[in-house]
């Protein structure tokens, strides 16, 4: 609605009830903040979707190693380059598995007998596992580790400029014997 100001009512009266161009004024206020807030959810979400890719990924490694009775350097490879094509569409390069056979002793202490990485340190062999779960196993009984590691980039890199790191351990029982055996 134009209304005619009268020049008795002066500059800073006339201007301050002048109102055209407010949208375009508040637009220009918020785009910046929507547009911003836009990229960051799309960062989240994609953050969330390599963290469960990620996950899975470990998650499908140890559940077929434990179906393994016996476990040999090239077929662990074969099952880490699977655990890697899982990770598509992200980036493979980051991601770091570990694959263990953790065995109780006699006073249901977790040790280690055999340990493979996949860009993570294998364990040290005979070693006790720092952070097992607490009776989980008992006195010798086997299970099999599986650890991820992920370092997420954002392609879009507006919210989340620097990479998050994502990493989580499942825990398998061999199926198809007491122990997953590593060797020949």
């Amino acid at each position: 609605m134009l209304t005619r100001l009268s020049p008795s009512q002066g500059l800073p009266v006339r201007f301050a009830r002048d109102q055209r161009g407010l949208a375009a004024v508040e637009f220009a206020l918020l785009a910046p903040i929507l547009i911003l807030l836009y990229c960051g959810l799309g960062e989240l979400t994609l953050a969330m979707m390599a963290e469960r890719q990620a996950a899975h990924s470990a998650s499908v490694v140890g559940d077929l190693v434990a179906q393994t009775p016996n476990m040999d350097a090239t077929q662990m490879g074969d099952i880490f380059n699977v655990g890697s094509s899982i990770m598509k569409p992200f980036p493979a390069a980051p991601l770091k598995l570990r694959v263990s056979s953790i065995k109780a002793d006699a006073q249901g202490v977790p040790h280690v007998v055999w340990s493979q990485g996949h860009g993570l340190g294998a364990m040290t062999v005979g070693n006790t596992v720092p952070g097992f779960p607490a009776n989980l196993l008992l006195a010798g009984d086997s299970i099999i580790e599986a650890d991820v590691s992920y370092a997420f980039t954002s392609p879009i890199q507006q919210v989340v400029a620097a990479p998050l790191g994502f990493g989580q351990n499942f825990y398998f029982k061999p199926r198809r014997s007491a122990d997953v055996i590593w060797g020949p």
